[in-house]
Parts: structure tokens; sequence; C-alpha cells
């Protein structure tokens, strides 16, 4: 009898934005079937414990040295589900792996690599107001922990002249609490005060809050590190409703510019 081969594998997971109901079937698929979870202690403490599943939980900030300890255990025949919350391809950990995997083992090149996607913050707080990316727009993480803070006003600035919609991701922490009140400060040279603004807290868990202000009503301390905003286009519109909650959406189309008189 030949011996048995190692067929170990890494899938990328995203978990969703909190509710279980919202984990993709595709992924809880991965889950039943993974010898081993890796990832950030809150995202990995989702993970119900059972007979045959190791859960490696890590601090934040290590994000390579998990990839790195997945793909070692996926060369040794493990099956290794790393889980992020939201999508693993938007800020998350699939650029992680894949930088691990360029630097690393050779043969770490040759493993079964797989992402799979989940269901962003962006887009569940999105599809909690209405639709406000409903038109062209862009997603900036305002974290300076992994790029200067110019960089991320010059594409901030620019995604405002360019009028995009747009979505903040870790807009606010303790650690930096000065950086989201920046951010406000530029949208406020490039923008309307009247622009819609959205703050999504813990969105589809119990403590999910969604509020909707104007650019001239926003405040720093409106959004933390659970809060994903979304910033309208000019072309963004609320529709106020009677005891509900108003709907935001972004027109499909734009108005073609008049011609010159």
């Amino acid at each position: 009898m030949t011996g048995s081969v190692k067929t170990g594998w890494v899938k990328i997971v995203g978990l969703g934005p909190g509710d279980e109901a919202l984990v993709t079937p595709e992924v809880r698929a991965v889950i039943d079937e993974a010898t081993d979870v890796v990832g950030y202690i809150p995202y990995v403490r989702r993970i119900a414990p059972r007979p045959g599943l190791t859960l490696h939980e890590s601090d934040n900030r290590v994000e390579v040295e998990r990839a790195r300890h997945a793909l070692e255990m996926a060369s040794e025949g493990r099956r290794v589900a790393v889980v992020s919350s939201g999508d693993p391809g938007v800020f998350a950990m699939a650029s992680a792996v894949f930088e691990a995997v360029e630097e690393g083992a050779p043969n770490w090149r040759n493993l079964d690599i797989r992402v799979l996607p989940g269901i962003t913050a962006m887009l569940a707080a999105a599809a909690r107001a209405g639709a406000p990316m409903g038109h062209d727009f862009c997603a900036i993480n305002l974290s300076d922990n992994l790029k200067p803070w110019a960089l991320i006003e010059k594409r901030l600035r620019l995604a405002a002249q360019a009028d995009f919609a747009m979505g903040f991701y870790n807009p606010r922490s303790r650690s930096r609490p000065e950086g989201f009140g920046r951010a406000l400060d530029i949208l406020r040279e490039e923008c309307e005060p009247e622009r819609l603004i959205l703050f999504a807290r813990a969105v589809s868990t119990p403590e999910e809050e969604i509020r909707c202000v104007t650019l001239a009503e926003a405040t720093p301390e409106m959004a933390d590190m659970r809060t994903v905003v979304l910033v309208g286009s000019s072309l963004t519109r609320r529709i106020l409703r009677e005891g509900q909650p108003p709907i935001v959406y972004t027109p499909r189309s734009v108005p073609a510019p008049s011609d010159p008189e």
C-alpha cells in the first residue's frame, strides 16, 4: 500500500460584518472541514469549538506572522481556515497571506490557497441605509498604521474632488483620535456642507446604530473602530419617512453637463 498523500490547504474566508446569518454557506462548509482556524482574537472566537478543530488566536498587527503560521501548517497537510471579518480581500488577511507566500518558502507557492468572499461592512451598512453606493464609489482605510497620513490625505482629497461616494474603514481609535477630525476638515474644504454622511456602528449586530447627518453636523466623536463611515457624492439623496429611518441613495445616472452658452 502506498502512504497517504498530504492534502493540506489554506482557505482565506470572510465571516461578514457580524450577524451569523450573513456568513455564506461556502464559508460555513470550509469551517466545518478545517482542522485549524487562524485569525485575530475576536474573529476566531466567533467559531464554535468542536473535536478535531484547533483554534489559533493572535493579536492585532501580526497579520504576516499569522499568515506564515497558516502556510506552515498547510504544508504539513493540515486544512487551515484563515478568518477575517467582512470580506478577506478588503483591508484584511488575503493580502497578508499572499505577501507571506511571495516572501516565504518556495513550496508555499504550490499549496492549495483560495479566497472565499464575505460581506464587507461598507456594503452591509449601505444596504441598511438604502443604496448610497449606487454609483461610482471608493473605499479608504483611514488608519495610518501601514501607510503615511500624507497618502491618506491625498487619496481622500482626490476622491472628494472626483465626487466619489466614499466608505471609510478604521476611522478613529483610542490610539489615533485625531485622524478622523482631520479627515472631516479635508471634506469640509472639498465638499458642500449639505453632503450626507452615514455613521454605521456594529452593523448587523444587536448593538447596531446607524446615523445620517450632513457634513456640517458631523463630529469626530460620532465614529470609533466599530464604525464604518459612508460619505455620499454630491448627488446622494435622503428620502425622509414618517416613523422610519430615512432612505439614503445615490442615483444610477449623472446628469450631462449643460452646454456653455
